[in-house]
């Protein structure tokens, strides 16, 4: 066996002496064990493992510490893909896994202290901002082409990376590389829509096709329509809608990440709104100054579309979610749809797909006996609020960050490993564990065309110009780790029934506006945020502000319109 690795390397003229042949032999054995399919050839993936272990060389023996959140695609990076890069390069990576609130919380630890607790981080580009303005986070563009350039992959091939203007600043400058990245999506059970019994049911009660929702009116009938009308199938107990409700920091991402938006709070502009974002924050056009969350200070936090989408969220949480529900938190309420007993949801990550498409013996209610989903992934709902050219839903987008009060040589080991788990030598395995698409070149491969129709219409998502119409927060956000964490305190109190949905974002609101007057003011004295800090408007009475055309909407007399819905195979072949 040994001979004939050794006569392979030759081949390739790769064959080095000393340890650098034991580095190859083991570039050649994961290659083989591991690293197929690949974008790339076999001789080009062995070309790209010399160049990691020449560039790893003056990092050989240095272990490093990393951090990203618990999902199975960084599982795999964990378990599988730091044995591959120290067997290669020489470089031990300690890879933790922690939930996304204690990622943020750890990065903001390093940025307000500017002690080095990991070395790199995968942290989702809804930072953007925030890195941008602080700038104590590396400038990769400035990296790559100055101090870094000798550890910087000539094959990485940027332009390749679908989500690269999500991590791209105000400044043209990129800030963090994708490493994974999963859309919100509407899921529903395929089976029972086809159902002609069903769908004459449907018809009669409402007066319209049951079919993939428009709108959130007609997302609410069906939900209606499963939870009270039909409530059993196959002898088990059905519900029209899944959610989650738990007093936990992910609550307030559940919000964060664009359902305002997707109601029609905020204003037109993809990727995201210009002058109100998805959080409901004011920045003009051509500024880089925040200018209010407040209706009183022309944002649209507090706003009628904003009351009335975390309003439908309380309802149908409470009327049509499955018991307990409520007390669900992220990673316990996605996952629950492979009991089988749900109709659909509105506010699906696709980061789940991996799960949703395990075979029935290890529980997974929702594939045939073949291992077909009987579920589809479509478009989101929108709100009665949302006009054409708004924002229509959130990508996140968990990009590899490193922070400057890392040392250059434990920041660049780090930029290495980094760059080996997003490399095209290994990126179409990797997305075939965690099915996180961050490459054209993967989702375009020829085995994802074979495994297709298996994953739901993820692959044909991800194939379509739709694929970056969905998005990560934007740059009107200041700083993440500092407004995030405002949120789902008050959304819970909504949620135990302590405040109404106007009361709570109306604190909200105020609370984000208190926060961002301190930012103004450290901006003004020190600099802090390169002059790029909020500069709050004054405020004014709220009827001055609502219903102006680059204002917050005036609330609507009828939040309900007749419900519209789609032809899945509609869809599919908008997407094709």
């Amino acid at each position: 066996m040994r001979k004939s690795l050794l006569a392979g390397l030759a081949a390739t003229g790769l064959l080095w002496g000393g340890q650098a042949s034991a580095d190859m032999a083991a570039a050649e054995k994961w290659i083989d064990s591991e690293f197929q399919p690949s974008a790339l050839s076999r001789a080009d993936q062995l070309k790209e493992m010399e160049w990691f272990i020449n560039a790893a060389e003056p990092f050989r023996g240095m272990e490093i510490n990393v951090l990203s959140e618990t999902i199975p695609t960084h599982s795999y990076e964990s378990e599988v893909l730091t044995k591959a890069f120290e067997e290669i390069t020489g470089i031990k990576v300690n890879h933790q896994l922690l939930g996304e609130g204690e990622v943020v919380q750890a990065v903001q630890t390093q940025m307000q202290t500017r002690r080095n607790l990991y070395d790199g981080y995968i942290n989702d580009s809804d930072l953007i901002g925030t890195h941008s303005r602080l700038q104590l986070a590396y400038n990769l563009s400035d990296q790559m082409a100055g101090d870094w350039k000798a550890t910087t992959n000539p094959m990485l091939d940027l332009e390749d990376f679908m989500g690269i203007s999500f991590t791209t600043g105000p400044d043209g400058k990129l800030y963090q590389l994708p490493d994974q990245q999963f859309a919100n999506l509407y899921w529903f059970r395929k089976d029972w829509f086809d159902r002609k019994d069903l769908q004459d049911r449907f018809k009669e009660i409402y007066g319209y096709d049951l079919g993939v929702p428009v709108n959130w009116s007609a997302y609410e009938d069906i939900a209606e329509f499963f939870s009270v009308h039909v409530k059993e199938i196959d002898g088990v107990r059905v519900y029209g809608h899944m959610d989650y409700g738990k007093r936990a920091p992910d609550l307030g991402w559940r919000m964060t990440d664009a359902w305002l938006s997707m109601a029609g709070a905020g204003s037109t502009g993809e990727p995201n709104g210009v002058p109100i974002d998805e959080w409901g924050i004011r920045m003009e056009a051509g500024s880089c100054n925040p200018a209010g969350a407040s209706v009183t200070r022309g944002g649209a936090t507090n706003g009628p579309a904003a009351v009335y989408a975390i309003r439908k969220w309380d309802e149908w949480l409470r009327a049509y979610a499955p018991p307990g529900a409520a007390s669900y938190d992220f990673y316990q309420s996605l996952p629950a749809l492979s009991q089988g007993n749900v109709a659909q949801q509105i506010f699906w990550y696709t980061a789940f797909t991996a799960s949703m498409v395990a075979p029935k013996s290890e529980g997974n209610n929702t594939v045939d006996d073949s291992g077909k989903p009987l579920w589809r992934m479509a478009p989101s709902p929108h709100g009665p609020y949302w006009q054409e050219g708004q924002k229509v839903g959130y990508q996140d987008a968990g990009s590899w960050t490193f922070l400057k009060s890392t040392p250059s040589d434990r920041a660049q080991a780090a930029w290495l490993y980094a760059q080996f788990v997003v490399s095209k030598t290994v990126d179409v395995k990797k997305s075939h564990v965690g099915l996180t698409f961050i490459r054209d070149t993967t989702v375009q491969h020829e085995s994802f065309t074979e495994r297709a129709p298996n994953l739901g219409g993820l692959v044909e998502f991800y194939r379509s110009p739709d694929r970056v119409r969905w998005s990560p927060t934007g740059i009107n956000v200041p700083d993440y780790p500092k407004l995030a964490q405002l949120w789902w305190q008050q959304i819970g109190d909504v949620n135990s029934g302590a405040f109404t949905p106007q009361e709570a974002m109306d604190r909200l609101a105020g609370e984000m506006d208190t926060i961002m007057a301190r930012m103004q003011r450290a901006d003004e004295s020190s600099n802090v945020y390169g002059g790029c800090g909020p500069r709050l408007n004054e405020e004014k009475d709220p009827s001055e502000w609502l219903g102006r055309p680059d204002g917050p909407k005036a609330k609507l007399a009828n939040e309900k319109p007749k419900g519209e819905t789609i032809a899945y195979d509609e869809i599919i072949k908008r997407w094709q």
